[in-house]
């Protein structure tokens, strides 16, 4: 067995929170990751490509252990990136297993095929997860557009698919460092993912709420703003909904076996909640942005929009800024900018959360 340590005795004790060790083995075909943390802490486990890696977070612990580290099995070297630990592969694994208990969490890689590691990173979910976090509600962050479909593009070339993708994947570390609920992305990387997929990768993880982020193109627009679904409340909001849709397929309620009239009421009730839910987010999101950045005026609109037709999750919509206003474009370019807005965001879904947990949350896609 061939072991190497990440972490020794020398380093000082943390106070607080903190993962104190990292081992990493290769033993015959197993790679086996052990990492000293907490008991009860929440972890998960992502499956990434290009290239091929696998990601361990664990959201609000400290890392008193050493930045890097030789690799050993598949995987290729191990290092600390942005309060994550990222494992290089030198070659597809499929998961064996990954538990936490008595101060240890393992995590055991095998090997596996090119397909299926392609079907692990896929979606960006976890691949295994476990803590305080796992029963928390779930928050589905949607960066507009993706691979062959740009988006929009400002007047200094500047893509709607890469700047929200760089503010979803903020807005994904201000939340998982809350602790207040997991998170999953609709895509983590550049590829096309069509419009009612993403839909349905919100309900078919019965998401609590689910957050699409655009950028989009308007003549004389400038600022943000939040949509939520409804008839066009204006010649803008139609437009853009109009722009963003390629297909109206968002699938049905999971309904018990009662009789038609009675699954009718029930999925009236389940809109009706989803729409509350829906208008209570965008105003969280207004209010919060309102200080912080410049807003389109009458900030909250409704529009068609094909990703806000999940009957049973609460969606909204948030134009980031237009790409077609120079001043947005520049604003939207600086990671500075982004994390200002990631913030305001967090804090309105963390408002919201609070507030579905006081008021009671809208219904679930499951209802039998």
């Amino acid at each position: 067995m061939a072991s190497l340590l990440l972490g020794l005795a020398a380093l000082p004790k943390p106070a607080g929170a903190a993962v104190t060790g990292a081992t990493l083995q290769a033993d015959g075909a197993v790679t086996r990751l052990i990492l000293a943390v907490p008991d009860g802490a929440t972890w998960r486990v992502v499956a990434a490509r290009s290239p091929n890696r696998i990601l361990v977070e664990l959201p609000g612990q400290a890392w008193r252990i050493r930045s890097s580290l030789p690799g050993a099995g598949r995987v290729r070297a191990a290092r600390l990136e942005r309060g994550r630990m990222r494992l290089d592969l030198s070659a597809p694994v499929a998961l064996r297993s990954a538990q936490a208990s008595g101060g240890r969490l393992v995590i055991e890689l095998v090997p596996g095929t090119a397909a299926g590691f392609a079907r692990l990173a896929a979606g960006g979910r976890a691949i295994a997860e476990g803590g305080g976090r796992a029963g928390l509600p779930l928050v589905v962050l949607d960066p507009g557009h993706g691979g062959r479909d740009p988006g929009a593009i400002g007047r200094s070339g500047t893509q709607e698919k890469r700047v929200v993708l760089a503010a979803a994947q903020s807005l994904r570390r201000v939340l998982e460092s809350g602790g207040r609920c997991r998170v999953a992305m609709t895509r983590t990387n550049d590829r096309f993912v069509p419009l009612a997929g993403r839909v349905e990768f919100a309900r078919r993880r019965e998401a609590a709420l689910f957050v699409s982020l655009h950028a989009d193109s308007a003549p004389g627009a400038r600022g943000a703003s939040v949509y939520t679904l409804g008839e066009s409340s204006d010649q803008l909001a139609g437009a853009l909904a109009r722009r963003e849709n390629l297909a109206d397929r968002a699938g049905g309620l999971r309904l018990p076996p009662v009789p038609p009239e009675v699954q009718a009421i029930l999925m009236s009730l389940v809109r009706a909640e989803t729409r509350i839910g829906s208008a209570r987010m965008a105003q969280h999101v207004v209010a919060e942005l309102r200080p912080d950045v410049p807003l389109l005026p009458n900030t909250h609109r409704q529009a068609g929009f094909m990703v806000l037709k999940a009957p049973d999750v609460p969606a909204v919509l948030v134009e980031m800024g237009f790409l077609s206003d120079p001043r947005d474009e520049a604003a939207l370019r600086r990671p500075e900018h982004r994390a200002k807005l990631a913030t305001a965001l967090g804090r309105a879904i963390h408002g919201w959360l609070d507030q579905r947990q006081h008021t009671g949350h809208p219904m679930g896609s499951s209802l039998g």
